[in-house]
């Protein structure tokens, strides 16, 4: 199959490229990049007036198969994922049974195959996720998992968790940590501070992720591991790996649209469809994450795409899961509270959300190269949409942001040459 696409001002952070360009594809991979490209038999797109970038890599996704069809399915998810220019993504391990063994992660792979989509399944690094016993490391790396990590339950057992990292370095693998200290967050619904107290409820306090940010800060250190932190949403969170990068330790961050975009206030007017885990903050925390955005302190824009039942989110706040989804609206919010406020450049944005988690992860992914495979995404950066939970494809509509206007559409998601989305 030959597909030639016209006309699109490329954008490949990871080659400093933003220019117009035509782009042709032959048998899944970029075959030629230049001007005035014609290819006789050749599926034209006209890019006329859409950006033409690499396909979005979202290394944090909850895509609960097996175990949780009712919240999402690897088909749904991917589905939605396409929908929203995500072309690689990392699958978390919390599923039932957890991706502990080989067998669980070639299930994923195998469900994933017919979408297009390139799912990757992190291996838990516990087994069961339990926190008591190493699962086989080297056989999940030899399964092809791109990181390790428990997810949303964190290795409170520090001799486990720094023989886990001696390991991971041996493998040349990431260890991808939620940072909350179980202790402190309990199940509470909220940020420790002047919500929860409006409220009347006990909150997650901020110290509660910084203090795990530090001890893995050290224990990377102590290692030297690659540690990543998953979500980070404090400022001193921030901070705390701004300063241990200046002192060269291997330790990488996320973030996601909601952290950039929302404050804790959300929780009372949208009750259990602003909870997320870790919470919510304050404006000065929104503050610092954007800062670290700015500054090359967070290394990446992450989803944690997480759907729940309209039935579970349905419950009172305090009784709700934590989560909700974003794999459809994460471009358009990143373009809208970055790009297009002015704090950041269209090239950067895209670096934060295909070639840089494409580049800790160590996959050949996130670059626009004549050779590699043909992963793009195509959109307008300047069109106005509103977004509808209605019209998700996702099963999850648990978003606290439905009805918000945004700018930046998809128009089609391309997968190894394939067109595996267009709007409409």
């Amino acid at each position: 199959m030959r597909l030639l696409i016209q006309g699109g001002r490329v954008v490949d952070p990871a080659r400093n490229i933003d220019s117009q360009l035509d782009i042709l594809i032959e048998n899944g991979t970029i075959a030629h990049q230049g001007r005035g490209l014609s290819a006789e038999g050749a599926q034209v797109l006209d890019a006329a007036g859409l950006v033409v970038s690499p396909g979005l890599v979202d290394m944090h996704v909850h895509l609960r198969e097996p175990g949780f069809e009712a919240k999402e399915t690897v088909a749904t998810g991917c589905a939605a994922a396409a929908k929203g220019g995500v072309t690689t993504l990392v699958a978390m391990p919390n599923t039932r049974p957890a991706t502990d063994c080989p067998d669980i992660v070639a299930l994923v792979r195998e469900k994933a195959a017919p979408t297009g989509v390139d799912v990757l399944p992190a291996g838990a690094v516990t087994v069961g996720q339990k926190g008591q016993a190493l699962t086989d490391l080297a056989a999940l790396k030899a399964a092809g998992v791109p990181a390790l990590t428990d997810d949303g339950m964190p290795i409170q057992d520090l001799a486990l968790l720094r023989e886990a990292m001696f390991q991971a370095k041996e493998l040349g693998l990431p260890l991808l940590d939620h940072c909350e200290d179980r202790d402190l967050v309990r199940s509470y619904a909220v940020n420790e501070g002047a919500v929860s107290a409006q409220l009347g409820l006990p909150g997650r306090p901020a110290i509660a992720e910084e203090l795990q940010i530090m001890r893995d800060v050290m224990l990377a250190e102590d290692t030297g591991a690659h540690v990543h932190i998953c979500h980070i949403s404090t400022a001193k969170g921030v901070d705390i790996v701004r300063r241990a990068k200046a002192r060269g330790v291997r330790v990488t961050c996320e973030t996601c649209p909601q952290y950039f975009t929302l404050t804790e206030e959300e929780v009372l007017c949208q009750g259990a469809m602003a909870r997320v885990n870790p919470p919510l903050r304050t404006q000065a925390d929104v503050e610092g994450i954007r800062a670290g955005l700015l500054d090359g302190t967070i290394d990446a824009i992450v989803t944690d795409h997480a759907p729940h039942t309209a039935e579970e989110k349905s419950r009172p706040l305090p009784d709700a899961p934590s989560g909700m989804v974003g794999l459809e609206t994460s471009l358009a919010l990143a373009l809208t509270g970055l790009y297009h406020t002015g704090l950041m450049s269209l090239s950067r944005v895209l670096a934060l959300m295909s070639s840089s988690p494409a580049a800790l992860l160590g996959l050949s992914k996130g670059m626009l190269c004549v050779g590699r495979g043909a992963d793009l995404v195509l959109f307008d950066p300047e069109e106005e949409w509103v977004i509808d939970k209605e019209q998700f494809v996702s099963k999850g509509r648990n978003t606290p942001f439905h009805g918000r206007t945004v700018r930046g559409k998809v128009k089609y998601t391309i997968s190894r040459g394939t067109i595996i989305y267009q709007e409409g």
